[in-house]
């Protein structure tokens, strides 16, 4: 699963990117829940949990069937 993670995560980053912003994936773990660091622009945005949860998890847990969540660290 980690894999089919970090591939997504490629095809989300220029997104993010444009913005100014990246993602960079730290665990996958065995329960499904995705840990990533959000950097750039998008380390200090007020918009950043919106990005995480309804861009980002959403998107994972649509194209990914073990994914639970997607949290921040």
């Amino acid at each position: 699963m980690k894999e089919d993670v970090k591939k997504e995560l490629e095809n989300i980053r220029p997104h993010l990117q444009a913005d100014g912003g990246d993602v960079e994936l730290i665990e996958v773990s065995d329960e499904g829940v995705v840990k990533v660091k959000l950097l750039g622009a998008c380390g200090g945005c007020p918009m950043s949990q919106m990005t995480l949860k309804m861009g980002i998890e959403k998107r994972l847990k649509s194209i990914i069937p073990g994914v639970k969540e997607v949290v921040s660290v």
